[in-house]
């Protein structure tokens, strides 16, 4: 992917983490499903020359946390990161700096929800994201997994 800051002119590519749909099954009780996040990714600006390497851990089979994260940011041309950062990614990141410092790096809960603004389906082309898994989008809300699977296929 590609983000712009358009604010700066800087233009990150970046890399994606895998998306797993997990569902535990112990003594015959189906735990509550979720979505992890798992696979190492990347995050490089052109401009400034800083890049970030990032891992999503996907919780071991016993104990362990569900949406870990840790990361190394570099600066240009460095091979020893000037921070690591460390803790849920949808939850508390702290950093830690090589000068020492430790300090919480992002709170995503106090974080504010923006809403998207995006076109209505009718004015979306057929290969647009909402146009193209709208039939998969609707049968999830309604609960209606054959109907959502058949509209993927």
């Amino acid at each position: 992917g590609c983000v712009t800051c358009l604010d700066y002119d800087e233009h990150y590519i970046l890399t994606f983490p895998n998306g797993y749909g997990r569902q535990v099954n112990t003594l015959s009780i189906l735990t509550v499903p979720w979505i992890e996040l798992g696979g190492e990714c990347s995050i490089s600006c052109s401009k400034t020359g800083y890049n970030a390497s990032i891992v999503f851990h996907t919780k071991p089979f016993y104990g362990g946390k569900k949406h870990r994260i840790t990361a190394e940011i570099f600066s240009p041309n460095d091979k020893k990161p000037f921070c690591s950062v460390e803790g849920e990614w949808n939850g508390v990141m702290y950093a830690k700096y090589s000068t020492g410092e430790n300090t919480v790096f992002i709170d995503t809960k106090k974080m504010p929800t923006i809403k998207k603004k995006v076109r209505k389906l009718e004015d979306q082309e057929d290969f647009e994201s909402r146009c193209l898994w709208k039939d998969v989008t609707y049968n999830l809300k309604i609960r209606d997994i054959d109907a959502a699977t058949a509209a993927k296929h």
